[in-house]
């Protein structure tokens, strides 16, 4: 049975997002087929409208609908924690225990594949040093991530701020045996006395 090209055009679109394979965009055009046409047409305007209304924060790079993000207007800007994307703020936000502002790079150090400094948002964050205390580096524990983190203490260490990274290891209820080598080592680089 041929698929109907409308149906078809929306599986394509669907399977163009972050990890939805072919089956599931199938499911996800499929329940918009079942949807009233109140909820297709408040689907559609809800993608439209994010499409026009969202920006990066001038500040830190986050998304937001105006000028400057929530978290710019209202948190301590003397700490900054600096992440790959703004994904990763919203991940550190559902843990509730960090106070202070964000700056995203939008992308690490990858020289591989021609990202050098002047693709990620390094001087923006040189830009805002400014009163600030402390930079919390907070990209993924990987070989790009960890040369991103490199680079940019080196590259602080001449204004005086404090440049920190989290912490890695064993994730809470993690089994030692099933474990890398990496995060063990992590794990024991980084302890903590008790």
């Amino acid at each position: 049975m041929r698929e109907i090209d409308s149906v078809a055009r929306l599986t394509g679109y669907f399977s163009k997002l972050p990890g939805v394979g072919k089956k599931t965009a199938g499911r996800y055009a499929y329940a918009v087929i079942n949807m009233s046409d109140e909820e297709a047409e408040g689907f559609a305007d809800a993608v439209s409208e994010v499409k026009r209304k969202v920006k990066l924060c001038k500040i830190c790079g986050n998304f937001t609908d105006e000028d400057e993000c929530e978290i710019c207007r209202r948190r301590d800007r003397s700490v900054i924690l600096v992440v790959k994307e703004p994904k990763d703020v919203a991940a550190i936000e559902r843990a509730k225990e960090y106070g202070g502002v964000y700056h995203i790079l939008h992308g690490v150090l990858d020289p591989n594949n021609g990202v050098g400094p002047d693709e990620i948002k390094i001087k923006e964050l040189i830009m805002r040093l400014d009163g600030v205390k402390e930079v919390i580096v907070a990209t993924n524990p990987d070989l790009l991530g960890e040369a991103t983190a490199l680079y940019i203490a080196k590259i602080l260490k001449p204004f005086g701020v404090n440049v920190s990274r989290i912490a890695h290891g064993l994730p809470v209820g993690a089994e030692i045996e099933y474990a890398d080598e990496m995060t063990l080592s992590r794990a024991i680089e980084d302890r903590k006395p008790i």
